[in-house]
């Protein structure tokens, strides 16, 4: 007989948290689930702890993705579950016992909810409280919302299984960001909501989002609104074509749907201390010829508004430009530092301050 809930924790070198995360899905007072573990290529004691699991709870199936990556770790656990449900859950953060039965509940009573996620407590990585997310509730709200930055926590969240399978699962174009990608798609054809109550624990590290990840991730919450923005147009997806996450570096985003992000993420990319050292000191000629140039026109006349995340990335990537005469030089029209500077502050002048403070203690 085929479980109520399939809970899905891809996992990779996960060994600090993830015993207490896998013994909090098996405390949980809902006990009709099975808990697909998908170890995503570990090299610690992952896969030791999953396999002692699944020795001891006939719930607990271990998994291994087709090809490395969190988008295939994700889709396979999909392709396997039996469940009316999928139940998320990250290997570093915890479910509250009632989690799964307040959701199902929920979910049972409102057959036109697709996606249903909740609040959650931030712990540290010593399981201390310091803080809470307490996302927008309403189902409406939470539409237009969508449109600008992801309001649920993923961990949280419970979907159901038919409605994922017939809109494809995760896609693999949308790194960092396939998540708000899918909730797009479902919020089209589904009611979303988020419950006021604190089911999960979600755990706060310093290895959450490393800088390249967040220029990665910022730039596929852009492609993944664009795509929306087609579909409400009636229009095919654009994504539909797209089978790995774009470079912005390629000459042919020049002719894609998405050229316009390219262009202001080639210069948001410097924010990342590797990606502008390796553009300060790539070969003269093949950077021009074989590469699109970086510009500032998307900073001064951007063609949709920054975020708040990607207006701190571009602050950062003025200020890389500033201390780094070679990498100016790769910039059209080779700006002066007094130009770098207006526009940082433009961005936002507090923070503006606080990077030149940085830059001049040498941090």
């Amino acid at each position: 007989m085929s479980p109520k809930v399939s809970v899905i924790m891809p996992v990779r070198n996960g060994e600090p948290w993830l015993a207490a995360a896998v013994e909090s899905v098996l405390a949980q007072s809902f006990t009709d689930f099975e808990l697909l573990a998908i170890d995503d290529g570990s090299t610690d004691r992952t896969p030791e702890l999953l396999s002692g699991f699944s020795a001891r709870d006939a719930r607990v199936q271990v998994l291994q993705p087709p090809t490395p990556g969190l988008v295939s770790a994700l889709n396979a656990a999909i392709a396997v579950a039996r469940g009316d449900y999928l139940a998320r859950l990250d290997a570093d953060d915890l479910a509250l016992p009632g989690r799964l039965a307040r959701q199902v509940a929920v979910m049972e009573r409102e057959p036109r909810l697709g996606l249903l996620g909740s609040h959650a407590e931030i712990v540290d990585e010593a399981d201390r409280p310091v803080g809470r997310l307490t996302p927008e509730t309403d189902s409406a709200r939470l539409k237009i919302l969508l449109a600008r930055t992801n309001p649920f926590v993923h961990s949280s969240l419970m979907l159901r299984t038919a409605l994922v399978d017939r809109l494809g699962g995760y896609r693999a174009a949308f790194e960092a960001a396939e998540d708000h990608d899918l909730w797009l798609r479902i919020a089209e054809v589904a009611e979303v909501a988020n419950l006021p109550e604190i089911l999960i624990r979600y755990r706060r590290h310093p290895g959450n989002v490393t800088t390249r990840k967040e220029v990665r991730q910022c730039f596929s919450v852009r492609l993944a609104r664009r795509a929306a923005h087609a579909r409400r147009a009636g229009e095919i997806d654009p994504a539909n074509g797209l089978s790995a996450p774009p470079d912005w570096n390629d000459p042919a985003c020049e002719r894609s749907f998405f050229a316009e992000d390219a262009r202001l993420y080639r210069l948001l990319a410097l924010a990342d201390p590797e990606a502008a050292t390796a553009v300060a000191a790539a070969p003269r000629a093949g950077f021009f010829f074989d590469s699109p140039p970086i510009g500032l026109a998307p900073l001064e006349d951007p063609p949709t508004p920054l975020s708040h995340r990607e207006r701190r990335l571009a602050q950062r990537a003025l200020f890389a430009l500033m201390r780094n005469p070679k990498l100016r030089r790769r910039v059209t029209g080779r700006p002066g530092k007094l130009r770098l500077l207006r526009l940082a502050v433009a961005l936002h002048p507090a923070r503006a301050l606080a990077l030149g403070w940085d830059a001049v203690r040498g941090r």
